[in-house]
């Protein structure tokens, strides 16, 4: 089942063509990594499918409600503010806002100890989320999108300011999550990560979907060499493919 249908999205800032005819479907059980070089347009992308932003085309959840639209998607957007000097435990409740009751039901409390669990975050949940790292406070913000138990998670770059234990952590907390049947939608600039833990990536360049498929075949020498002028050398390690730049 699609969770997330773009057609020929384009999109126009500050007179400047940065999205043109974008086409691009996730589905259910699905872990799809957005690649890209810097100003690729890949955050773009997503404020403009979730209906953030005005574009031309269309995007299946950006025509729904913004009630509607937060009962189907979780957004992690890039910046990881938080604002108010709330606890841990608080902050992730606010996941439950889009449905009936607000956090206060039985099933809210079950979604909001399973993310706290989760995201290993139990020692943290009566502090004050302002006092924590920034990789903790990166982990509640995820803690967060996933108590709010949508069918889709749209990720901008969630494993940057993570150490490497973490970043490994919440790549298979999301394969995880793929394989329960929800889809992700993840930019990620270590391809490494991205050719080990994703289903499938979309190379983003110039505004365009470069190529969309198997993470084998999207970074092959030519594909990665227009994109970001650089060079691959895939390896196979026993935890499965990986790749280095050289």
């Amino acid at each position: 089942m699609s969770l997330l249908e773009l057609r020929e999205l384009s999109v126009i800032r500050r007179n400047r063509q940065v999205l043109n005819d974008v086409s691009l479907t996730i589905s259910e059980g699905e872990l799809v990594g957005l690649i890209g070089p810097n100003g690729a347009g890949k955050s773009t992308l997503m404020e403009a499918a979730l209906g953030m932003i005005p574009f031309s085309g269309s995007s299946s959840l950006a025509a729904m409600g913004t009630e509607g639209r937060a009962r189907k998607a979780a957004y992690l957007p890039q910046s990881r503010e938080i604002a108010w000097p709330v606890s841990v435990e608080d902050l992730i409740s606010l996941g439950r806002l889009p449905w009936p009751g607000g956090g206060y039901r039985a099933e809210d409390r079950d979604a909001i100890e399973s993310a706290i669990t989760r995201m290993e975050l139990q020692p943290f949940r009566h502090r004050t989320a302002l006092r924590l790292s920034g990789g903790e406070q990166a982990r509640v913000l995820i803690a967060r999108a996933l108590a709010q138990q949508t069918p889709l998670i749209v990720a901008d770059e969630p494993v940057a300011g993570l150490d490497p234990a973490q970043q490994l952590a919440c790549l298979r907390l999301f394969r995880q999550l793929a394989q329960e049947g929800r889809g992700l939608l993840v930019s990620l600039h270590d391809l490494g990560l991205a050719v080990r833990f994703c289903d499938r990536l979309v190379l983003l360049a110039g505004g365009t979907v470069l190529a969309d498929g198997d993470p084998r075949h999207v970074l092959r020498d030519e594909m990665v060499q227009n994109a970001f002028g650089i060079t691959l050398r895939h390896v196979e390690t026993p935890d499965g493919p990986t790749v280095l730049p050289v």
